[in-house]
C-alpha cells in the first residue's frame, strides 16, 4: 500500500501546502476518476489485524500436536504389522482429538468475527464539489472529510476548519479527555517555552497534534472538516496495529557474515534450523502446559521404543519375529502413552470456554485458560475496565462555605438514582467527616462506614434526603445547564437514560437534571441563547450568553419572574463559563452572590485553589463555573464572520475582542468536582488476586496524580503509603517519562516494578511487559485501545475489552464482552480450576500408565513352554482400559468444580506446571500400589490355584490346558478396571480422604453426598464398576476378544485386592496431611494487602445488617425511577422550590 508523500508531517504544514502536495482542493474534493485512481493506488481504507483464521491452518494446528504425532507413530506401526483393530483404534482417536479442537478453536474464531465491527462503516466526503456518503473502505487521501459530533473519523486528516471541535483519542492515546482540534500548525513543544514550535515530527507526539484527527477517534461534540492525508495500514492506528503483528527475530539468527564473522550464516541456520524443529514439535512456543506436555509425549515416545525392545529382547528377538510378540511391544508402548490424554484436556477446555462464554469472557486461543492459572502479574488499563469510563459529579463547592456530596449514584447516565446532600465546610480540627477521604469509591456506592456505627446517634436516625435548592445552588445549576453542549433524555423504548456530548458535560447535565434544571427545560421556560464561544484548549474554558425569559413568560409559567433561577427577568443578558480553575479565577472580580458576595483577592483565591486540590486529589477533575449579567442586550459579532473558517496563521481579532469583553469582571459561583468511578466490585476483585499471590499493577495515560487517587481508591496502592518499605515506596507511582529513561539495567534493579505508571505510551508498556518478563513472571495485559495492541501481543495472556478496538482484540487471546476487571479474577479462577483439574486427570491416566506397564514388564517373566512371554494382560484389554475405562473418569475430573482454596494458593509455577513434585510422587506411588496389586493377583490365580500351569500358546488362542492364564487375565483385567476407577473418585482430592472430602461438612458419613456432587464423573465410575461383568462373561466376546474367559472364585480376590489398593491411597494421603509433605502453601499475607481496605467496606455493605437499608433504598430508587418518566415527559414544567429566595441585586459590571 502506498503513502501519500508529504515533505513534512502534514500537521506541521499549512493547510495551503497539504493541499498542494496532496492534489485536492478543499473546496471541491477531488474528482470522482482521481478517487478512483487513488484508490487503485492506495488500496482499501482497512486495518490488516489478520482478521480470521483460515480454518486449514487451524486443522494443520491441530495435527501438529506432540501427542498427536506420537499416535499418528503408533498407528502406522499397528498397520504396518497388520493389527487393523489396534490401528482402527487409534484412528479414532487421533480423529476425536482433532476433531474436538478444531471444532473449539473454529467456533471461537466465529465468535471474534461477530465481534469485529467496522469502526466507521461510512464517511461523508466532498467529491466533484458534492457531498458524498462512501463506504469506509473507499476513502483516499486527498479526500475531503466532513465530521460531525458522533462520527468515527474514518482515516488520519489535516484539520482545516474545527467548530467547537472535540475528539475521544482514548483509544489512541489513552487520554480520557477528549481533545480540543484547531487548524492552525503553530503546535508548540510540550514543556518548553511559549516561543518554541514544532520543527520536525518527533518534536511533538500524537496526542499533541492538535491540527489532526485520527481513524478511529470519535468526535464527541463540534464539527469540521479536514484532508485525508493517511489511510489504512499508513495511518497512525495501522503503524500500531503493524508493529502488534510484526515478526522480531531472535538474537543469533542473523545470517550476516560481514557483520558477525564468516562463521555466522551456519550458527544462525543451526539456530533457525532448532527454532523451526521446536516450533513444529512444540517444545519451544506455547504456554507452559502446551510445552510440558509437548516433552512428555515424546519422552513416554522414546520410552515406548525402549519398552518395546525389552519385549523383543525377552523373546530373544527371533527371526522372524511372531506377530502376537510385535504386537505385545507395540501393546507395551502404547501402554505407557495416555492416549486420550488430548482429548480428555480438549474436551476439558471446551467445558471451561463454554462456561467462561456465559461469564462475558470469549476464549479466543485454548492455551489461553489454562496459562491464565499461572498469572503472577496483571496489568490493566484504568478507565472503562477498573473504572466505569464514564464521568460523575462528585462534589460541588459553593462559596463561602457549603459542599454538596452526591451519594449513591449507581449510574452515571441515571440523574435519579442516588441523593445530594449538603453540609457545611467545618473550620479546622472540628470538621465534619467526609467519606471520600476515607473511601472515595465507597462513598460513591455505600458511603463507606456508617458514621452513626463510630458515633452512635442519641435519638430516631434522621432520614435521607435530597439537599435544598438554595438560590446559590439554583444559579449555580443554572449556569452549569446552559454552558453545556450535552444532552440527557430518557428512552422509553429502552427503558434507560440515554445521553450525546462529552463526559464532562454530560456529568455536568445530570447533575442539573437532579433538581430538574436540565437545559432542555431551562430553554422551555424561555431562555434564549445569543451567542456562543466554545471552549479553546489554549484558555481552557467556554461561554454563552443567554437572554432570559421576559416577565410574563415567568407568568405563563407559573413560576416566579426570576424563571426559578435568582435572575431577574426584567435583567438584560447573562454571561456563563466554565474551563479551568486557575484561568477562571483570573477573570474573576467577585465570590459568590447574595449577602455572602466577597471581593476577589489573593486570599480568597488561595482558598479556592485549596479548595481545588482537595478535589483534585480525590482523583476528581476540577472545574469552575461563574456568571456575569450584561449591561443592556448582547449584540453577538457577526455570525457569518465567526463561522468562516479562517486560514491558518490568520489570527480572528474581531472574535478575540468580543470574547476578552464577556469574559471579564465575572461572578464565581463555585466549583466541581468530577471523576471517573471505579466499578464497584473492582476493590474486592483486586483483593481476590492479592489473596491468590497476584499483583495488579495500573497502567493508564491519564494524569499521575488522577491516576494516584484512583490507585488508592481500588486498593492497588495504600492510602497511607508508609506501610510500605522505603525502597518500594519511593517508585511505587511513577510518571512514564521516568520510566523511560531508565536502562534495562536500572529497572531490574527497582526491589518492585512500579504498581501505577501514568501517562503511558504504547513502548512503556511493552517495556514494562518485558520487565516482568525479565523477572520470571506470567504477566496477563488488559486493555481496550489501539495504544494496548502491542503489549496485548507481547504478554503472555493478553485480554482486551469487547468494547475496544479492533486491533486490540485482534492482538488479544483473551476477550471480555463486558469490560469489567472482576470477569478477568473469574477467568484466572477459571483458568486455576482448569489447572487442578489437569493435575487430578493427568494424575489418573499416568499413574494407571505406571501400573500397566509395571504389570506388563514384569509379565515377560511368565513363559510358557515354548519360551514366549504369556501376556498376563492381552493387547485389546489394554485399549479397552486406555481409551473406555480411563477417558470417561477423566472427562468426570475435569469437570469438578474448584476447591474452597483455590484463590488461596499462589499462581503454579510455570516451570514445573502440571507435573509438581507432588503429582510425581503420587504417580509413582499409585503406579506401583496398582502394577504390585494386580501382578500380585495373576500370581495368586496362576500359581497359587493352578500351580504355575500356562499352558501352550495361550497368547493366540483358548484351550484346555490355557484355562488358568485366561482366568488370571479376567481377574486382572477385572481388578485393573475397578482400580482405576475408583482412584478417579479418590483423586477429586489429592490430599483428602474420599471419605470426608469436605472438611466443613458436619454429617457422619458424607461419602455418596460427596461423590455424587459431580454426577457426570459418579456415574462415569458407576456404569464402569458394572460394564466389567459382560466383558467378562459374554460368549466369543470373552476368549476370542478379550483372551479371557469367565471367572467364579477369583473375584475374591479381586475385591480383597481392590480394598488394599484404596487402603494404600488413604494411608498415603494421611502421611502427606500428617507431615504436611507435598504441599502448596498458602499466600502469605503482609501488613498490607492490595484491595483489602475496599473489599472489607464491600463485604461489610453486604451483610445482614444493611438489608433494610438496601431495601428502602430499592423502594427509593424505584418510586424515583417512575417519577423520572414522567419528568422526563414533562421537562418544561418546572416548579419553584419552596425555599426559593430572590437573590440580592449584583454588583454593576
Amino acid at each position: 500500500m502506498a503513502a501519500a508523500e508529504f515533505p513534512k508531517h502534514p500537521f506541521l504544514l499549512t493547510v495551503r501546502e497539504v493541499e498542494q502536495a496532496i492534489g485536492t482542493d478543499v473546496d471541491k474534493g477531488l474528482t470522482s476518476s482521481r478517487a478512483a485512481e487513488l484508490q487503485q493506488t492506495h488500496g482499501p481504507n482497512e486495518l490488516d489485524v489478520g482478521g480470521g483464521i483460515a480454518w486449514y491452518t487451524i486443522f494443520i494446528r491441530q495435527l501438529c500436536n506432540a501427542m498427536i504425532l506420537v499416535l499418528f507413530f503408533a498407528m502406522a506401526l499397528s498397520f504396518g504389522v497388520a493389527d487393523y483393530i489396534e490401528g482402527g483404534v487409534l484412528a479414532a482417536v487421533i480423529m476425536l482429538n482433532v476433531s474436538i479442537g478444531f471444532y473449539q478453536e473454529y467456533g471461537a474464531e466465529k465468535k471474534m468475527d461477530a465481534l469485529r465491527a467496522l469502526s466507521s462503516p461510512s464517511a461523508s466526503v466532498l467529491r466533484d464539489g458534492k457531498s458524498i456518503v462512501v463506504p469506509n473502505a473507499e476513502v483516499v487521501p486527498g479526500d475531503i472529510v466532513n465530521l460531525k459530533m458522533g462520527d468515527t473519523v474514518p482515516a488520519d486528516v489535516r484539520l482545516f476548519e474545527a467548530m467547537n471541535l472535540n475528539c475521544d483519542e482514548s483509544s489512541l492515546t489513552g487520554e480520557a479527555v477528549p481533545v480540543e482540534k484547531q487548524t492552525a500548525n503553530d503546535i508548540m513543544i510540550p514543556g518548553s517555552d511559549s516561543s518554541t514550535l514544532a520543527a520536525c515530527e518527533d518534536d511533538v507526539g500524537i496526542a499533541d497534534r492538535i491540527n489532526m484527527a485520527y481513524a478511529t477517534t470519535v468526535v464527541r461534540k463540534g464539527r469540521g472538516r479536514g484532508i485525508v492525508v493517511a489511510t489504512g495500514m499508513q495511518t497512525e492506528v495501522g503503524k500500531i496495529a503493524a508493529s502488534t503483528s510484526k515478526k522480531r527475530r531472535k538474537a543469533g539468527r542473523s545470517m550476516n557474515w560481514k557483520k558477525y564473522g564468516k562463521a555466522q550464516p551456519i550458527k544462525g541456520a543451526a539456530r533457525r534450523t532448532y527454532d523451526f524443529l521446536g516450533r513444529f514439535l512444540g517444545l519451544t512456543e506455547g504456554t507452559p502446559l502446551q510445552i510440558k506436555l509437548a516433552k512428555l509425549a515424546y519422552l513416554l515416545f522414546f520410552c515406548a521404543l525402549l519398552l518395546a525392545v525389552i519385549v523383543f529382547g525377552v523373546n530373544k528377538f527371533v527371526s522372524p519375529l511372531p506377530k502376537e510378540v510385535v504386537i505385545y511391544a507395540i501393546s507395551t508402548g502404547i501402554a505407557i502413552i495416555p492416549e486420550s490424554l488430548v482429548a480428555v484436556l480438549t474436551i476439558s477446555m471446551v467445558v471451561a470456554t463454554t462456561t467462561m462464554r456465559k461469564a462475558n469472557v470469549v476464549v479466543r486461543d485454548l492455551s489461553a485458560l489454562e496459562a491464565l492459572g499461572g498469572v503472577t502479574n496483571i496489568c490493566s488499563d484504568k478507565t472503562g475496565t477498573l473504572t466505569q469510563g464514564a464521568m460523575i459529579v462528585k462534589k460541588v463547592w459553593l462559596p463561602p462555605s457549603a459542599i454538596y456530596t452526591v451519594t449513591g449514584s449507581a449510574d452515571p447516565n441515571d440523574p435519579y438514582k442516588g441523593t445530594v446532600s449538603d453540609q457545611p465546610q467545618a473550620e479546622d480540627g472540628s470538621r465534619k467527616r467526609d467519606f471520600d477521604e476515607e473511601r472515595t469509591t465507597q462513598a460513591v456506592k455505600f458511603d463507606g462506614v456508617p458514621n452513626e456505627k463510630l458515633h452512635p446517634p442519641r435519638g430516631p436516625a434522621p432520614e435521607s434526603r435530597m439537599a435544598a435548592l438554595t438560590p446559590e445552588l439554583r444559579l449555580f445549576l443554572l449556569a452549569a445547564a446552559l454552558c453545556n453542549l450535552a444532552t440527557v433524555r430518557y428512552d422509553e423504548g429502552e427503558a434507560a437514560w440515554k445521553t450525546t456530548g462529552e463526559p464532562t458535560e454530560i456529568a455536568l447535565q445530570v447533575f442539573a437534571h437532579r433538581y430538574d434544571r436540565n437545559k432542555k427545560a431551562v430553554e422551555a421556560r424561555g431562555w434564549k441563547q445569543i451567542a456562543e464561544f466554545p471552549f479553546d484548549s489554549t484558555i481552557k474554558r467556554m461561554s454563552v450568553v443567554y437572554n432570559p425569559p421576559t416577565a410574563a413568560a415567568a407568568e405563563r409559567s407559573n413560576d416566579d419572574d426570576d424563571g426559578g433561577f435568582g435572575i431577574d427577568a426584567n435583567a438584560s443578558s447573562v454571561v456563563f463559563t466554565k474551563g479551568a480553575v486557575e484561568r477562571i479565577l483570573d477573570l474573576c472580580a467577585y465570590v459568590g452572590t447574595g449577602e455572602a458576595q466577597q471581593l476577589m483577592t489573593a486570599e480568597m483565591k488561595d482558598r479556592i485553589l485549596a479548595q481545588m486540590t482537595d478535589f483534585a486529589s480525590l482523583g476528581q477533575r476540577v472545574l469552575a463555573i461563574a456568571y456575569r449579567p450584561w449591561q443592556g442586550r448582547y449584540i453577538p459579532p457577526d455570525s457569518e464572520k465567526k463561522m468562516t473558517a479562517t486560514a491558518p496563521g490568520d489570527a480572528p481579532s474581531e472574535e478575540d475582542a468580543a470574547r476578552a469583553a464577556v469574559e471579564k469582571d465575572l461572578v464565581l459561583l463555585g466549583l466541581v468536582g468530577i471523576y471517573d468511578p471505579p466499578r464497584r466490585e473492582t476493590s474486592p476483585s483486586i483483593f481476590e488476586c492479592s489473596r491468590a499471590g497476584i499483583k495488579v499493577h495500573m497502567l493508564t495515560g491519564d494524569h499521575p496524580e488522577t491516576a494516584k487517587a484512583i490507585a488508592k481508591e481500588v486498593g492497588i496502592i495504600p492510602s497511607n503509603m508508609g506501610v510500605l518499605p522505603s525502597g518500594v515506596a519511593g517508585t511505587v507511582v511513577m510518571k512514564a517519562t521516568d520510566f523511560d529513561r531508565m536502562t534495562e539495567a536500572e529497572i531490574d534493579a527497582l526491589e518492585e516494578l512500579p504498581l501505577v505508571i501514568a501517562r503511558c505510551a504504547p513502548e512503556t508498556k511493552s517495556r514494562m511487559v518485558e520487565a516482568l518478563r525479565r523477572r520470571h513472571a506470567f504477566m496477563a495485559m488488559t486493555g481496550d485501545g489501539v495504544n494496548d495492541a502491542p503489549s496485548l501481543s507481547r504478554a503472555d495472556v493478553g485480554i482486551a475489552m469487547g468494547s475496544g478496538s479492533d486491533v486490540a482484540k485482534s492482538a488479544a487471546k483473551i476477550v471480555l464482552t463486558d469490560d469489567k476487571f472482576n470477569s478477568i479474577v473469574a477467568a484466572i479462577k477459571e483458568g486455576r480450576r482448569m489447572f487442578e483439574n489437569i493435575q487430578k486427570f493427568v494424575l489418573h491416566l499416568l499413574s494407571s500408565n505406571v501400573g500397566e506397564v509395571i504389570l506388563l514388564i514384569a509379565g515377560l517373566g511368565f513363559q510358557d513352554e515354548t519360551g514366549f512371554s504369556v501376556f498376563p494382560i492381552s493387547p485389546l484389554e489394554i485399549l479397552w482400559i486406555n481409551m473406555v475405562t480411563s477417558s470417561f473418569p477423566a472427562f468426570g475430573l475435569g469437570r469438578e468444580k474448584p476447591n474452597a482454596g483455590v484463590m488461596r494458593k499462589p499462581p503454579h509455577d510455570k516451570r514445573r506446571g502440571v507435573f509438581t513434585n507432588q503429582i510425581l510422587a503420587d504417580m509413582m506411588v499409585y503406579g506401583l500400589l496398582m502394577g504390585t496389586c494386580t501382578l500380585m493377583t495373576f500370581i495368586i490365580v496362576v500359581y497359587g490355584m493352578y500351580g504355575g500351569q500356562l499352558g501352550h500358546d495361550c497368547n493366540r488362542m483358548y484351550s484346555e490346558p490355557c484355562t488358568a492364564v485366561f482366568r488370571a487375565r479376567a481377574a486382572v483385567f477385572a481388578e485393573l478396571t475397578w482400580l482405576i476407577l475408583l482412584s478417579a473418585w479418590e483423586f477429586k482430592d489429592i490430599r483428602r480422604s474420599m471419605f470426608r472430602l469436605n472438611p466443613d461438612d458436619t454429617s457422619r458419613f458424607p461419602l455418596f453426598k460427596d461423590l455424587y456432587e459431580n454426577r457426570f464423573l459418579f456415574w462415569a465410575v458407576a456404569i464402569g464398576l458394572v460394564s466389567v461383568f459382560p466383558t467378562v462373561y459374554i460368549p466369543y466376546l470373552n476368549r476370542d476378544v478379550f483372551k479371557h474367559t469367565a471367572i467364579s472364585w477369583e473375584w475374591g480376590v479381586v475385591i480383597g485386592m481392590t480394598i488394599l489398593y484404596v487402603v494404600g491411597i488413604e494411608a498415603w494421603k494421611y502421611v502427606k496431611r500428617r507431615f504436611n509433605i507435598l504441599d502448596d502453601h498458602k499466600v502469605v499475607q503482609g501488613t498490607w494487602s492490595q484491595g483489602e481496605e475496599g473489599a472489607r467496606k464491600f463485604y461489610k455493605s453486604m451483610g445482614l445488617g444493611h438489608v433494610r437499608s438496601w431495601l428502602s433504598a430499592g423502594r427509593t430508587l424505584s418510586v424515583s425511577r417512575t417519577e423520572s418518566r414522567s419528568k422526563a415527559h414533562s421537562a418544561g414544567d418546572l416548579s419553584t422550590a419552596s425555599t426559593q429566595q430572590r437573590t440580592n441585586s449584583l454588583p454593576p459590571v
